[in-house]
């Protein structure tokens, strides 16, 4: 049975197409009579609107756009995006919105993305999620008039939107590895240009040197494979580090697994720490020592702080709460202590 049309609510009520548009959208022309007799008329056709034509009338869309630079198999292991889209749309379906979400290859196919919901008024503004060093998206979606909110890891003024103190509890993480004895640190981080990775360096470096501790930092992808290969590099150093700290939790896992494979205890021999916390930190053996934060809490934040942009009254970036070391079986003293 095909679906009722804007044509079927017209000839039902023997008025013109256009005056069914004035009406199902709200829009002057019509009179009050007459409106309430055409969303009768919808109401028992069963009539579902077209978000994306409603939106060219000049209509608010109620969706709110996410691209993520990630496939759609690395979403499927990464907890972090998950609990943070969870977060988005708890927050968003309060007040009635969708998400939008696409995944995409990199920074030009989101600038495309956005130009072209932007073009259809298929949304009412946009999440701009991991923050590039100089990222172009900020004045970008300026220029389209496109209301935008960025969760990111530092305060910027340019947008309303979540910031959390990666800076905080990376250096925390450094005082209790070298408190713990360690003398060589190995970072395994996300990929290079994002602005959380720049800040967790420096942050671990910083750390490092006040206390004395040498740093060799790797760049990974967040995929266990990475996760894995690079562990290998670094545990076949002629000075191999006796701390390896990982910027989630599927890398950590996978070093977990890799240490094992070569006969290195954790913790006895090796510390291991995860920069996101998930349950299966908690399940593998030994437990990882990680960073927790509320990441649902996060999304949740940065999606208040979109909707009120987009009613007209955007804010200053809000800092979400910060995270916390949960130490757990896989750090222990030097292997020398």
């Amino acid at each position: 049975m095909r679906a009722a049309t804007m044509t079927d609510i017209a000839r039902r009520a023997g008025v013109s197409r256009i005056a069914v548009s004035y009406a199902l959208n709200g829009r002057p022309g019509v009179s009050a009579e007459l409106r309430e007799r055409i969303l009768g008329i919808a109401r028992e056709l069963g009539y579902r609107a077209n978000g994306p034509a409603l939106a060219l009338h000049g209509a608010a869309a109620r969706t709110v756009g996410l691209v993520l630079l990630r496939s759609s198999a690395a979403l499927t292991v990464e907890v972090f995006q998950r609990q943070l889209i969870a977060g988005i749309q708890a927050e968003l379906a309060g007040p009635g919105y969708a998400l939008a979400l696409q995944m995409v290859d990199g920074l030009p196919e989101e600038a495309w993305v956005h130009r072209r919901w932007s073009a259809e008024r298929r949304v009412d503004g946009v999440l701009i999620c991991d923050p590039r060093l100089d990222d172009p998206r900020i004045a970008a979606v300026g220029l389209l008039g496109l209301p935008a909110a960025l969760i990111g890891s530092a305060y910027d003024d340019r947008l309303p939107g979540a910031w959390c103190d990666d800076r905080g509890w990376s250096q925390e993480l450094a005082g209790h590895l070298a408190g713990l004895g360690h003398r060589h640190i190995a970072r395994v981080s996300g990929p290079e240009g994002l602005l959380h990775t720049a800040i967790r360096d420096a942050a671990l470096r910083d750390a490092a040197a006040d206390r004395g501790v040498r740093i060799t930092i790797v760049r990974g992808d967040y995929t266990g494979d990475s996760g894995a290969r690079h562990t290998r590099e670094l545990l076949g150093m002629a000075e191999r580090p006796t701390a390896i700290v990982y910027d989630n939790d599927v890398m950590a896992i996978a070093g977990l697994g890799v240490a094992g494979d070569l006969g290195l205890r954790v913790p006895t021999e090796l510390s291991i720490v995860a920069c996101e916390d998930s349950p299966l930190c908690q399940v593998v053996g030994p437990p990882l020592t990680a960073v927790h934060r509320d990441i649902a809490g996060y999304g949740a934040l940065a999606a208040a702080q979109l909707l009120a942009a987009i009613e007209g009254e955007p804010g200053p970036p809000v800092q979400a709460r910060g995270g916390r070391l949960e130490i757990r079986g896989s750090t222990g003293p030097h292997p020398s202590a």
